[in-house]
């Protein structure tokens, strides 16, 4: 971790006014914050990853050219993490035993952000999550790439799969809440599919869009709802949670995943807000 102070922030401007917003998001400040933002990081820290970062960013207005530096930043972090596992796995002593080698479920209150996105509406969707555990990011999963995808679709199959996660919590005993953007989706699951159930899945005024995953969704959430709360927040209000939710619909479109899989690098908080947002 690196405390910044004065010294610090010199590496990375050269005068208060002159910052940008790439390094605002790395030291933890809202936009409208900025006129105080000196005053208000001192004392406080960041991680390597950030204040490397922040140093790197120097003098860089253009917002084409922040991505480029965070994004060969990125890559280099990543073939180092990948050199450095590589010789941990030839260092690292086999398990004597499978005993030895299971890892121990983790306990604790559970709150999963999903959101989706589609860009553009219809066209290429994606997927993410973030994973709290004791109020502290522990896991992020994208993909669920799709090539001609809408919105509704993106946040259907977050919220599904968050179901899912969802269930596998329940089965440790894990209270869970599930915080999503999309009203849509909620009301999917949680108000419409009753009467349309009723009514051999059908409604007056056509058929019903995306029926499939809503169906899949209204099963699991009937069987979990006594033990999973589902409730909707505001999206790009400023929770952290659902803006690294954001993200990962963005890194999976990118990366074109259509599997779901758990983002396997550093959780860096600030490094992974400065990737564009949905």
């Amino acid at each position: 971790m690196q405390t910044v102070n004065e010294t610090f922030l010199s590496l990375g401007v050269d005068d208060a006014g002159d910052i940008g917003e790439a390094q605002l998001v790395l030291l933890g400040i809202e936009a409208d914050k900025k006129a105080q933002w000196y005053e208000r990081v001192l004392g406080s820290k960041i991680s390597d990853a950030r204040a490397e970062l922040f140093v790197l960013l120097k003098g860089i207005d253009a917002k084409e050219d922040q991505e480029r530096v965070i994004s060969n930043y990125k890559a280099l972090q990543s073939f180092k993490e990948t050199k450095r596992s590589a010789n941990e796995a030839v260092l690292a002593p086999a398990p004597s035993s499978k005993k030895e080698a299971a890892i121990a479920p983790i306990k604790g209150d559970v709150v999963i952000y999903c959101d989706g996105g589609c860009s553009p509406n219809p066209g290429q969707s994606g997927s993410g999550i973030a994973v709290y555990r004791g109020g502290t990011v522990s896991e992020l999963w994208y993909g669920l790439y799709e090539k001609r995808g809408t919105n509704n679709t993106a946040e259907l199959n977050a919220l599904y799969h968050s179901l899912l996660l969802s269930e596998k919590e329940c089965a440790l005993g894990n209270p869970v809440e599930i915080k999503c953007d999309s009203m849509y989706s909620i009301n999917c699951i949680q108000t419409w599919a009753i009467s349309w159930e009723k009514n051999g899945w059908s409604k007056k005024g056509g058929e019903i869009k995306n029926l499939e995953i809503i169906q899949k969704s209204y099963h699991l959430y009937n069987q979990l709802k006594s033990r999973v709360r589902l409730s909707h927040i505001k999206a790009h209000a400023g929770l952290e949670g659902n803006e690294l939710a954001d993200r990962m619909t963005v890194h999976a479109r990118e990366q074109k995943n259509s599997a779901f899989v758990q983002y396997d690098k550093e959780i860096d908080i600030a490094l992974i807000l400065s990737m564009r947002a949905g």
